[in-house]
């Protein structure tokens, strides 16, 4: 698909849900409409079948040789990593994944637990897309400042909810507001089941408002064989600044693949 292709996409589809997520949010809350119900009526006596439950999300995964802290992967292959920081509108998240998917793309979505608990139906919707989900903490605090048994609960609090929501406590874990843990959230992390620490090694510097261009710029200046790229979730400018993104990846021969692709 040429870049025009994408860009003409965005502004019909995610242009419209990045507009709305700097005005009001839906009165739905974003979730999907219910069906109508089936006119038909089941003959007397037949059982109902119980709905299938979906298989439970990819759990993490030890990485041998890889250090507990991750920030960037092989150097020696044509992939890159971008995680995304999970909260925000879900509309502008949505118009993330659809872009990123429309490319051939698949992302990191480090998830906050709150934004969970509002938004659900977005755990199953990431997975759905082939892409990784994992802990960003609950409240998405400062998690590397807190007493040990704060920065616990932040870690199993958002744990939990993906537990409860997709089987699994996640592929991944990325403390809040740092680039990296201090070792005794390293410590926590892998006491609540993560065997590595995600973090990364280039910044996009999304969540500044730049402007598409910059965030671009950032990215495309920077970038290289095995890099893990920090974007948000919840921002106009990232969902403007894909088409062009991913066209230099392509460009490049360069993948957008997940973070435990990379690493395998």
């Amino acid at each position: 698909m040429t870049p025009i292709d994408r860009r003409r996409a965005l502004r019909t589809g995610a242009g419209a849900a990045a507009a709305g997520a700097l005005a009001t949010s839906c009165a739905d809350g974003g979730r999907a409409p219910t069906p109508a119900r089936s006119a038909v009526t089941p003959s007397a006596g037949a059982a109902a079948r119980p709905a299938a439950r979906p298989p439970a999300a990819p759990a993490p995964r030890r990485h041998p040789g890889r250090p507990a802290q991750i920030s960037h992967g092989p150097t020696d292959r044509d992939r890159v990593a971008l995680t995304f920081h999970g909260a925000g509108d879900p509309a502008v998240a949505r118009a993330v994944l659809t872009e990123t998917e429309r490319a051939g793309a698949r992302i990191t979505v480090l998830a906050v637990g709150t934004w969970l608990d509002e938004y659900p139906e977005m755990a199953r919707r990431i997975l759905d897309g082939g892409h990784d989900l994992g802990n960003h903490t609950l409240n998405h605090v400062s998690v590397n400042e807190l007493p040990e048994a704060e920065a616990y609960a932040e870690i199993t609090g958002c744990a939990d909810r993906l537990r409860r929501l997709t089987g699994s406590i996640g592929t991944w874990f990325r403390p809040s507001r740092t680039r990296t843990a201090t070792p005794l959230v390293v410590r926590l992390a892998q006491r609540a089941g993560y065997p590595h620490v995600l973090s990364y090694d280039l910044d996009s510097l999304d969540a500044t408002s730049p402007g598409a261009a910059a965030v671009t710029r950032t990215v495309a200046g920077q970038i290289h064989r095995g890099s893990v790229v920090s974007l948000h979730f919840g921002y106009a400018d990232t969902v403007a600044a894909l088409p062009a993104l991913l066209d230099d990846l392509h460009r490049r021969g360069l993948r957008a693949v997940t973070t435990t692709e990379l690493l395998s």
